[in-house]
């Protein structure tokens, strides 16, 4: 099992910038990918960014050129720094855990934080 804990939300004036992390801990040496998603009031969880083990990126088109996500293996922490906000960029924000065939009895296996929620006024 992995679990996963976010950290680093809060509320921000539109333009400001925030790092998220998301701390991972159990059976870490399974994960093949992650990813940050998010779900505003009203609406579904969507991607916003993710990254696979050889360090492979993609973005959202909303988000792109302004978050950047990076994972630093040797603390199991995933980040999304985020810059430039806007108030449509305001919900609740997630970590997501894929397994991946390095523990093929785990294979295909989901995780999720709890969330952080994010804010920015206008």
């Amino acid at each position: 099992q992995v679990q996963l804990v976010e950290s680093g939300g809060g509320l921000v004036q539109a333009g400001g910038s925030l790092r998220l992390s998301c701390a991972a801990s159990g059976d870490t040496v399974c994960i093949s990918a992650m990813g940050w998603y998010r779900q505003a009031p009203g609406k579904e969880r969507e991607l916003v960014a993710a990254i696979i083990s050889g360090g492979s990126t993609n973005y959202a088109d909303s988000v792109k050129g302004r978050f950047t996500i990076s994972r630093d293996n040797a603390k199991n922490t995933l980040y999304l720094q985020m810059n430039s906000l806007k108030p449509e960029d305001t919900a609740v924000y997630y970590c997501k855990a894929s397994l991946g065939s390095s523990c093929p009895d785990f294979y295909g296996m989901e995780y999720w934080g709890k969330g952080t929620p994010v804010t920015v006024s206008s």
